[in-house]
């Protein structure tokens, strides 16, 4: 626990900052100036002070048997507003005497500027043992500064409006470009308490129900446009309105634009369709999912012949397949119809192509047959013509070497038969004279 004022903030006079530095007044310009600033910027300097003073605090005592971080903080807390005071109110000129230093390089956001100038008081509060050990890198000293800093936000130990306070001092001394905060001046007290009403940097609270953010009246666009609380028309156009942060889980569940697959999805319907449409696709394409269905039962048949099917079925039917919502209500249907009208001519067309494609090839394989039997004919007729005139050469010019070979055979053949002839006759003529003589030999009685 805090040693130092674990509870309660210093008195005011120590911590509170003059908003802005009236020289006005002595040269006598407009005393009255408007200290209003953007609300999320401030708000975001204002959380970046407690790790930075819990930083400075642990880093002082590391090592120091003595004191602890919570009887340090209390005095730790006073330098810190000091330095970042007197630091934002120089910041723009050493930036500008330093040109090239680490303050020319950092970013020109105010909240970065002010970090910047954080860490670099933190960095000065760091005692001996804290630079010359191996502290800073351990993961003890980042949970010693964490629980530091929540143990100072339980406790209240430096309030919020305490922080933002400090927070719009120095946003105003280092937003040189007047960004973050109104530069408004006045004459009167009566003339900026009408101008504070209508301040751009007026604080204001999101109207969306849940929702408690606060931000600036310039703001105030942005942020509905952003809000999760903000009621919104669905992104798919259905009629419903939901929370922006319900937003997806609305797209992807129950609303009735989801796109869904189309219930004929398994025999070749790829249509992706809006859920609440499903009844309109399905009429509209009632002809094309029956196409599908027939093309699986006859997958030989050709397109125009499905379809030539398709109006014989919705002929058949009289209207009533119209009613039938899914694939296995509208296949059985389709398929008793489908035996009903009869075997299908798969490829009716096709065939007619094919068989109108074959008959000039038919005939043209009948003329060379034809012509091939009147070769064979006039062939055997030559070879008969050289067996009853021998003394005649058959010579052709056109006969290719098999109708050769095969003239050579039919000779040899011939020749052969011939001798067998010769030679049986003239062993019947011998035996005929063997014969007459052996009648003439003997004896007469």
């Amino acid at each position: 626990m805090m040693e130092a004022s674990p509870t309660t903030d210093p008195p005011a006079g120590e911590l509170e900052l003059v908003p802005e530095n009236i020289k006005d007044a002595k040269e006598g310009g407009p005393a009255f100036h408007c200290d209003l600033c953007d609300v999320e910027l401030l708000y975001t300097i204002a959380q970046a002070f407690l790790p930075g003073l819990a930083t400075a605090c642990v880093d002082n005592t590391t090592g120091d048997v003595f004191r602890s971080p919570g009887s340090v903080a209390a005095d730790i807390r006073k330098e810190m507003v000091e330095y970042l005071k007197q630091r934002s109110e120089t910041f723009v000129a050493e930036s500008v005497v330093l040109d090239g230093g680490p303050e020319a390089e950092a970013s020109d956001h105010p909240y970065d500027i002010i970090a910047y100038l954080v860490e670099d008081f933190a960095s000065s509060k760091r005692n001996l043992f804290s630079r010359v050990s191996g502290w800073l890198l351990s993961e003890t000293r980042e949970d010693k500064i964490d629980d530091f800093a929540q143990e100072m936000e339980i406790n209240g130990f430096w309030s919020m409006d305490k922080r933002k306070a400090v927070a719009q001092t120095l946003l105003k001394n280092v937003d040189f470009k007047n960004e973050f905060h109104c530069d408004m001046k006045y004459d009167s007290a009566d003339e900026l308490a009408l101008h504070v009403p209508t301040c751009s940097y007026r604080s204001m609270n999101c109207e969306n129900e849940g929702c408690d953010a606060r931000f600036s009246a310039n703001q105030a666009e942005n942020h509905d446009s952003v809000c999760p609380f903000k009621i919104i028309p669905c992104e798919q156009k259905c009629l419903d309105s939901i929370m922006r942060r319900e937003m997806d889980r609305h797209c992807i569940t129950v609303c009735l634009m989801k796109l869904v697959n189309c219930p004929f999805y398994s025999v070749g319907c790829k249509s992706a369709i809006p859920q609440c449409k499903i009844e309109d696709h399905l009429s509209e394409n009632l002809h094309s999912h029956m196409l599908l269905i027939l093309k699986g039962i006859h997958k030989e048949a050709s397109v125009e012949v499905l379809r030539e099917r398709v109006e014989q079925i919705e002929k058949a039917s009289s209207g009533n397949l119209a009613d039938a919502r899914n694939v296995r209500s509208l296949k059985f249907r389709v398929k008793d119809l489908d035996q009903q009208l009869g075997p299908l001519e798969v490829g009716g067309t096709n065939k007619t192509d094919e068989e109108a494609t074959k008959t000039p090839t038919k005939l043209e394989s009948l003329e060379v047959n034809d012509t091939n039997n009147d070769t064979e004919k006039a062939a055997e007729t030559e070879v008969i013509n050289s067996e009853a005139e021998p003394s005649l050469e058959v010579t052709s010019t056109n006969k290719d070497s098999e109708e050769a070979a095969t003239t050579e055979i039919k000779d040899s053949e011939a020749k052969l038969q011939s001798v067998e002839v010769a030679a049986l006759s003239k062993d019947i003529e011998e035996a005929s004279k063997t014969d007459i003589k052996d009648t003439e030999a003997m004896p007469q009685h």
